[in-house]
């Protein structure tokens, strides 16, 4: 898993699908490192459904999304697909300025294109706007973003938009029995739907050192929350996506048990990190 850092050419999109993901990569791109994963669950023999894109814009910013298309759905890797595709198209030659408006274009129509696909297909949206150490997230689903500070302060955590997690917000049921939930799979926003709505927050200044984090389901399903920051915080950024990614896949091979969480599953995660002043 050894991989090289590269600069990323900031007139050059990024975007991985199962056609050309190649586990872990890693990159420089507007003073932010960036490691990024993708890798299909280990109990199948189909696509990697998930879709992830870095979106350059201007000279120093670019946007990082993870698209997973809903598994058990017909269609999930071209709703993930569309996602990453039509805002690469909505943000060419797009500014600072008109950047909400142009993800926000790009999201309505990816929408109306997996609705077009007439498959029930359906795909979640973590995505994150960086632009002069600003950022800016958006979501749709249970795919989450967390921004990490020192001593391991969460600073931005998504709220998944599923049932489990409305209950755990409300103080309904603790999160660890969350993880535990038959019914933890069930997602009540997503893209494809006809009420799909997008989840924007304000935006947030980074800090050196903060860590970013997005990721699919697959690794919020089998880590704990704690697990995670204190995981991705600490040491390399290249060392910290080994050991999360290496632990997952541990948990998806494991036997479901009653104190353990388990749920195979495609996993994808850019892993940020701010090294300069």
């Amino acid at each position: 898993m050894g991989v090289k850092q590269k600069a990323l050419e900031h007139s050059t999109p990024l975007i991985l699908t199962d056609q050309n993901m190649n586990d872990m990569q890693h990159y420089c791109l507007a003073g932010m490192e960036l490691v990024i994963y993708s890798r299909r669950s280990p109990d199948k023999d189909t696509s990697n459904e998930d879709a992830l894109a870095l979106l350059p814009f201007e000279h120093d910013g670019f946007v990082a999304m993870i698209a997973d298309g809903a598994g058990g759905q017909r269609g999930g890797k071209q709703a993930s697909q569309a996602v990453v595709n039509y805002l690469n198209e909505s943000l060419k030659g797009c500014s600072s300025e008109n950047l909400r408006n142009a993800i926000l274009d790009g999201i309505e129509r990816a929408n109306k294109e997996i609705q077009a696909l007439g498959l029930g297909a359906a795909s979640t949206l973590a995505l994150l706007e960086f632009h002069l150490n600003l950022v800016r997230p958006y979501h749709i689903g249970d795919s989450e973003i967390l921004i990490i500070g020192q001593k391991g302060k969460i600073k931005l955590h998504t709220l998944s938009h599923s049932p489990s997690s409305y209950a755990v917000e409300a103080g309904v049921i603790e999160s660890h029995e969350a993880m535990l939930h038959e019914e933890r799979h069930l997602v009540s926003n997503l893209l494809g739907y006809d009420d799909m709505r997008i989840e924007l927050g304000p935006p947030l200044k980074l800090q050196r050192f903060d860590t970013v984090l997005l990721a699919s389901d697959g690794l919020f399903d089998n880590l704990s929350l704690q697990e995670i920051i204190e995981i991705s915080r600490k040491g390399p950024l290249r060392k910290a996506m080994l050991n999360l990614t290496s632990l997952s896949l541990e948990r998806m091979h494991k036997d479901t048990d009653t104190s353990t969480p388990n749920k195979p599953d495609d996993i994808s995660i850019i892993l940020m990190r701010r090294n300069g002043p």
